[in-house]
């Protein structure tokens, strides 16, 4: 009898075991907010080496033909003029530097419908108050901090118009240039440093001269600070001609987690209709091996957070790195990354994001205001946010934890279909697995999220029997910016095409 007793406790104990594993109930709202460009890297100097002629990682991650799907490249925009000019700033490479390094690779992108822009380092040496492309902070400049100087300002548009005349001649119209990497940082290497009141200066009173017809559609990126910083991005959006000059508001994430600093950064730019990008952050590099799994689902945890911090474009440091997409060939960063040219964990992290959230405008869950960590080297146990994009609902979540968990998805919309993106970080299985979704009779959307997951649901909304509401619109007033259904800015939209209103709202429109 005992014996029984205790076989029916155990049976019982099982079962309620079982019956109570936790669940999280994820409601997705109809409130739409900021549409979103696009993800991609940078094709410059470093571990990218020779990046002048290898082209191979732009193949691998670039376009709907590729594995992952980028579509914005950056590039440098070198303080030389063509010519043979060797990197002395960056180290003792026998390498060029010039506007040949990242050509290249932009021709391939743009070939495959890709975003390109340029981003100075530093202007020509002979603009500067220290004569030299170099910041400054070093022995042999004497520490000189290395600025623009105010009777050269009239000529850095001229030096961008010259530097786009000779991509477009190359075969590459080149869709953005932006002002200056990191002005808030004083360095050894190429750079140059601005206050914030000195970009102001220079955007009010010089951007006029950006040749735009020459160059139609081309668009102005704010200076792209070492971290998000309202100092330098609220006096750009305060200014009514500075205003109406920048049309990408950028920076970098290097110490500013995404919601404490590029969120709060953002809120002007995307009250007039701006877009925020996110332009360089390499996260978890400094190891001395390819990063681990649960170092990708941080590096997820912070593409979904500055989705939630209202940005439509983040742009990753190299492409090519034994912590970034692409492995470099060196045995001693381990076996993972001993293969030159070869996709590492993290670029099937990005695909999530780059294949599915590319062109789709977010929307609003009832747990959006819980994300949020403090800590770039941990992760948060649990993330989510969710997308709509023609017929498809996207919701992404991010399980942290070391134990499952099941995930009740509440849509805005009746779904007929769906499939799953699964990474696991098991690279004895696919990186990305994916599956078909099973839609319950009941409608009910309950699925189980693996410990240590990225899980990208694709939803197919049923038409035939929901009534789409039209996308919320809070405000009509204030400037309105179009796109396509690609997520990319329209100068002249014609046909159908994504109408973003002044407050952050979009809605679909025939012009």
């Amino acid at each position: 009898m005992k014996k029984i007793f205790t076989l029916f406790l155990a049976i019982t104990v099982a079962m309620g075991s079982q019956a109570a594993k936790p669940r999280t109930v994820l409601t997705v709202n109809n409130t739409k907010k900021q549409t979103i460009t696009g993800f991609g890297g940078a094709s410059c100097f470093g571990a990218m080496e020779p990046y002048a002629n290898d082209t191979q990682p732009v193949k691998l991650l670039y376009g709907d033909e590729s594995e992952i799907g980028l579509n914005i490249l950056r590039m440098e925009i070198s303080p030389n003029f063509e010519g043979d000019v060797k990197v002395k700033e960056w180290g003792n490479w026998d390498t060029p530097y010039d506007w040949n390094g990242s050509l290249p690779s932009a021709k391939i992108v743009k070939q495959r419908g890709g975003i390109v822009f340029g981003t100075p380092w530093s202007p020509p040496g002979e603009y500067k108050t220290n004569g030299t492309s170099q910041g400054g902070n070093s022995d042999d400049q004497g520490n000189q901090r290395g600025k623009l100087r105010p009777d050269c300002y009239s000529k850095f548009f001229p030096w961008l118009n010259t530097f786009l005349k000779w991509m477009k001649d190359k075969g590459v119209a080149v869709d953005a240039v932006s002002l200056q990497n990191e002005p808030d940082w004083w360095v050894s290497y190429s750079g140059c440093l601005y206050d914030p009141q000195d970009l102001v200066t220079l955007v009010k009173n010089y951007a006029y001269m950006l040749d735009r017809e020459a160059n139609p559609g081309v668009r102005l990126i704010s200076a792209e600070p070492l971290g998000f910083n309202k100092d330098y991005t609220d006096p750009l959006m305060v200014d009514e001609t500075c205003r109406e000059q920048v049309d990408i508001v950028a920076g970098h994430l290097y110490g500013h987690m995404p919601l404490q600093y590029m969120k709060p950064a953002g809120v002007l730019p995307l009250k007039y209709g701006k877009e925020l990008w996110m332009t360089e952050h390499s996260v978890t590099d400094n190891t001395g091996a390819v990063p681990t799994w649960y170092e990708n689902l941080i590096f997820a945890e912070e593409l979904n957070e500055c989705m939630l911090s209202g940005c439509t474009g983040y742009i990753y440091w190299y492409l090519r790195a034994h912590w970034a997409f692409i492995s470099t060939g060196e045995a001693k960063y381990g076996d993972a990354n001993k293969t030159k040219n070869k996709l590492l964990p993290r670029a099937y992290v990005m695909s999530h994001f780059a294949k599915n959230v590319t062109g789709s405008t977010r929307l609003l869950t009832e747990r959006d205001a819980e994300a949020g960590r403090t800590d770039e080297g941990v992760a948060q146990d649990y993330q989510f946010s969710a997308y709509i994009k023609g017929d498809s609902i996207i919701v992404m979540a991010i399980n942290a934890t070391e134990k499952s968990r099941d995930l009740k998805i509440v849509l805005p919309y009746n779904v007929k279909s769906g499939t799953l993106w699964l990474s696991t970080g098991n690279e004895s299985e696919n990186l990305c697995q994916k599956s078909d979704l099973e839609i319950a009779e009941s409608g009910e959307l309950i699925y189980d999220m693996p410990a240590q997951s990225l899980n990208t649901y694709i939803f197919t909304i049923d038409r035939a029997s929901t009534a789409i509401e039209e996308v919320k619109q809070t405000s009509a007033d204030g400037p309105k910016t179009y796109y396509d259904l690609q997520g990319r800015r329209l100068n002249d939209p014609r046909g159908l095409c994504i109408e973003k209103s002044a407050d952050g709202s979009s809605r679909k429109v025939f012009r």
